[in-house]
């Protein structure tokens, strides 16, 4: 099982790097909100946190039908040639970030975007890699994985059904 609060400290500690460039952080909903919202305050950011729906641009909207969860994007300040940490909970196929960096740059032209993901699965289906990984796992296609919350934050694995 996954120590969801040593990932997290690794996680705190990939950043390091990054936390020169005063990026902004921008969880996406909803798990990566959750995960977002803790490493803000650990590295004691300045800016408020940010926060991404993605229902409308991902790519299986259509299968997800006409009533998503949504919920609300806030980015506080203008995201025009900052430094961005965008922080999901699991990183598999990659179609959450790519969808993600699609709204982002909808909104505007960051200099750069670094990932960072609490959980890393394998699966990849678009060449997406994070910058800064709490754990990795490897699952059976017939497994998923899920981080539950927001307090405390869990991590379930389940099995899918064929």
């Amino acid at each position: 099982m996954i120590d969801v609060e040593h990932a997290l400290a690794r996680m705190v500690d990939g950043a390091g790097p990054f936390k020169e460039r005063k990026p902004l952080m921008i969880g996406i909903h909803t798990g990566g909100v959750w995960v977002a919202e803790r490493l803000h305050k650990r590295l004691a950011f300045t800016e408020p946190l940010g926060t991404l729906d993605i229902s409308f641009y991902r790519d299986d909207f259509s299968r997800v039908g006409i009533h998503p969860q949504v919920k609300t994007s806030y980015l506080p300040v203008s995201l025009d040639g900052r430094h961005i940490i965008l922080v999901d909970d699991v990183l598999h196929t990659g179609r959450t970030i790519r969808a993600a960096l699609n709204e982002i740059f909808d909104f505007a032209r960051p200099a750069s975007v670094a990932l960072a993901v609490l959980i890393v699965r394998d699966g990849r289906e678009l060449p997406v890699q994070p910058d800064i990984v709490g754990a990795a796992v490897t699952l059976s296609p017939h497994q998923h994985i899920k981080l539950t919350g927001p307090n405390p934050l869990g991590v379930r694995i389940t099995e899918k059904p064929e």
